[in-house]
């Protein structure tokens, strides 16, 4: 664990803090023992050296010296993910040439290429600047070109970033939600794509305490509540199984881990649960320590003991030992039916798989310093790099592309040959397709699954085998982005259409090129690019194509004025100036609704409709094109993704009291058909609470109710009360707000 998150940040002088750097100097030192050669102790000194020196004025945000930070993140890089002395050098100086007056020459000179050009790397990833948008994704893409040139590079950003998310307490708030959201939105999927399952679940959580503060600390206190009635049944669900275990003469370690708190939430919200419902809060783990020719014989064996003594689900099988994960992932896991009529989820695997499971692309590498073994990771890395290649599209829908294309899970199909064919979660036909050939893609009109005549939408399983077929007749439209989910498939049909888009704008391009030499106008650049943004368009292809498909006529150029040979846009009218008057501000005494950190007056803003936040909902404020200030709730199912590619248009807010107005928000209630209940529900909320009611439905079916009602509060501690109340009259089971359907 990090050690430098726990000094205190203010008692220290710097006799002490001299003693600190040190201690943690030494204690990486330590646990890089086994991995020293001659002449590498000499190395780490001089990259400590350099970076503690780089540093020494500068301080972090609790207040710390600098220099802890690389230490902290070298350490993780070594006891975490298993990486060895190069990449410790690279940790150590991995944000020098960013923040302070050190070169990239100096680390050239000092310590050779690799390792310089691994920090370059690491330089470029940092500077993710906030100017807008795309240059975030922008910097993404050098990211991942980085990491297809040597994989150390985004393992040292892993372990940077972890460091930073587990001393995050001391940033601002809204530093800490776009930091947490960019987290989750692309290190975690990152990280799990590249085996760190640890790091993967430790950074998810650590994103969840920021982003979900209350969510997070419930299930954190009923997860200490019930250790102990855990570990007990734990204890009495391995007996019979070590019993059984030790006659088979394997050496083996078996224990039970509990799962994550982001992962318990999610199973919560998916299945729409309570935490007391949540059935595999916890996972038991078999590791045998048996010889790599034995291993796939030992955990089927181990398989058997365990399905003899409890019985196993059988479609909750998965046999990642024949066909394992493209992160190199290996294991037997199986769902079986414990005491008490509890399932549980078992993992079986070896010293060795474990391993990889734990330190993921380090131990699969196992870096000979500098050289890599042939593994999966070359191919993720090949489809990667002709993806960078080829993609001039908007960087934003490319991050998007990347982490529905790279980040999923994978399946794997074969084609009529018998070749297997790695491709992600929720591929269709049309992606295999491409994925074959993008000719093959683009002539395709439909495909045989295991010979059975299917569209191009259908959504491939692992395990199909798949025969594609073609007709020289068909060709890509616009449909097709909707169906396919890997980025080389998205990147040839834009391709396509792009330039199928450039023939029909010919015409087009002819007809305007005709009515400005008849107005006596030229037709050049300047005069195009005029009429473009007249018409709001992006470019002049655009405009080309929009008169080709005659969406414009051109009638508005009758307008415009020539002056030379040049074009004159006629004057726009004066616009009339609206008022929003419930959303606007009158002035600081009686500010109606929120004060944004130290604003001025009159701010006109709208309340989200995909989460339709109410006073006392933890929100930020976000400027969106056209919209201006929209408010979100900052769990929002929009709130990831906007706070991690947009973090520059995210703005400060917290709520004004206010009792004037009502907020317009849902309820759905789940209970038992039974008499009166209705009158009891309306009675509490419109008689005894006096809160008005907007609509309501009610269900009944097979003894029991689903009502919908709408309801007008003033903030959140009055629905708060609201849900609690309902909770306690009989017969009621749920009470959950709407979160994303429109009211």
């Amino acid at each position: 664990m990090d050690s430098v998150a726990v000094i205190p940040k203010y008692n220290l002088n710097e006799e002490q803090e001299k003693k600190l750097i040190l201690r943690e100097y030494r204690a990486l030192l330590r646990v890089l023992k086994p991995k020293l050669k001659p002449g590498d102790k000499e190395l780490l000194r001089r990259a400590f050296e350099m970076s503690a020196d780089a540093h020494k004025t500068m301080r972090r945000k609790s207040g710390e010296p600098y220099i802890l930070h690389p230490l902290a993140v070298a350490r993780i890089c070594v006891e975490e993910i298993g990486l060895g002395v190069r990449s410790t050098i690279c940790s150590l100086l991995h944000d020098t040439v960013e923040d302070t007056d050190v070169t990239l020459e100096d680390i050239e000179r000092e310590f050779g290429t690799e390792i310089a050009r691994i920090v370059d790397g690491l330089t470029k990833i940092s500077n993710i600047i906030d100017v807008n948008a795309s240059a975030q994704a922008e910097n993404f893409k050098k990211i991942l070109l980085t990491l297809t040139d040597d994989p150390r590079v985004i393992l040292i950003k892993l372990a940077d970033r972890l460091h930073n998310m587990r001393t995050l307490d001391s940033m601002k708030r809204e530093k800490q939600l776009k930091i947490a959201s960019e987290t989750v939105y692309v290190y975690a999927p990152l990280s799990h794509r590249m085996g760190l399952y640890t790091i993967k679940t430790e950074l998810e959580d650590l994103a969840m305490k920021y982003l979900e503060p209350e969510a997070y600390r419930e299930i954190a206190r009923k997860l200490a509540e019930t250790k102990r009635e855990r570990s007990r049944y734990i204890n009495e669900f391995i007996k019979p199984i070590k019993e059984k275990l030790d006659k088979t003469g394997y050496e083996f370690d078996i224990h039970g881990r509990p799962k994550s708190i982001h992962s318990i939430w999610n199973k919560m919200k998916k299945k729409g649960v309570a935490f007391e419902e949540v059935y595999d809060l916890f996972a038991i783990r078999v590791i045998l320590n048996i010889p790599l020719e034995q291993e796939k014989e030992g955990c089927w064996k181990v398989y058997s003991v365990i399905t003899d003594e409890y019985t196993p689900s059988p479609e909750r099988l998965r046999d990642w030992l024949s066909n394992p994960k493209s992160n190199g992932y290996e294991a037997l896991h199986t769902t079986v039916m414990g005491p008490q009529g509890k399932w549980v989820e078992v993992q079986v695997r070896t010293r060795r798989m474990n391993e990889i499971a734990e330190k993921g692309l380090a131990a699969h590498w196992k870096y000979k310093e500098g050289t890599a073994d042939e593994s999966r990771f070359d191919k993720w890395f090949q489809q990667i790099r002709e993806v960078l290649n080829t993609q001039d599209s908007d960087s934003i829908d490319f991050l998007h592309d990347f982490k529905t294309s790279f980040l999923a899970e994978e399946i794997y199909v074969y084609t009529p040959k018998g070749d297997v064919k790695m491709l992600p979660i929720n591929s269709t036909a049309l992606d295999f397709a491409f994925a074959i050939h993008s000719a093959v893609g683009s002539k395709c009109i439909g495909a045989k699954i295991n010979h059975k005549l299917v569209p191009i939408s259908h959504k491939l399983r692992s395990g199909d085998q798949v025969e594609i077929i073609t007709s020289a007749k068909q060709k890509p439209n616009e449909d097709w982005l909707n169906i396919v989910v890997t980025a080389k498939a998205k990147s040839k049909i834009k391709d396509a259409l792009k330039e199928e888009k450039r023939k029909v704008a010919d015409e087009g391009k002819y007809v305007l090129q005709r009515k400005m030499e008849h107005m006596g106008a030229a037709f050049n650049q300047h005069n195009v690019d005029i009429l473009a943004s007249f018409y709001k368009l992006q470019s002049p292809l655009d405009l080309y194509y929009q008169i080709s498909v005659k969406t414009i006529d051109l009638k508005e150029l009758s307008e415009f004025h020539v002056l030379g040979d040049k074009l004159e846009p006629p004057k726009p009218a004066k616009p009339e100036i609206k008022h929003d008057p419930v959303h606007s501000l009158p002035n600081k005494k009686d500010a109606e609704l929120i004060i944004f950190g130290e604003s001025s007056d009159k701010i006109v803003y709208t309340l989200a409709n995909c989460c339709k936040p109410i006073p006392g909902d933890d929100v930020f404020g976000f400027v969106s094109t056209g919209k201006g200030l929209t408010i979100h709730r900052t769990n929002c199912p929009n709130a990831t993704r906007l706070l991690s590619n947009y973090g520059h248009r995210v703005v400060k807010t917290k709520w004004a009291k206010n009792k004037e107005i009502s907020f317009l928000t849902g309820l759905k209630i789940v209970g038992l058909d039974d008499v009166g209940v209705i009158h009891k529900i309306t009675n509490l909320i419109s008689g005894e609470m006096k809160i008005n009611i907007n609509a309501m439905t009610i269900e009944a079916r097979e003894g029991l109710f689903h009502g919908n009602i709408r309801v007008y509060v003033h903030d959140k501690e009055e629905l708060d009360e609201l849900v609690n109340r309902l909770k306690k009259l009989p017969g009621i089971e749920t009470v959950d707000r709407y979160d994303t359907e429109q009211l």
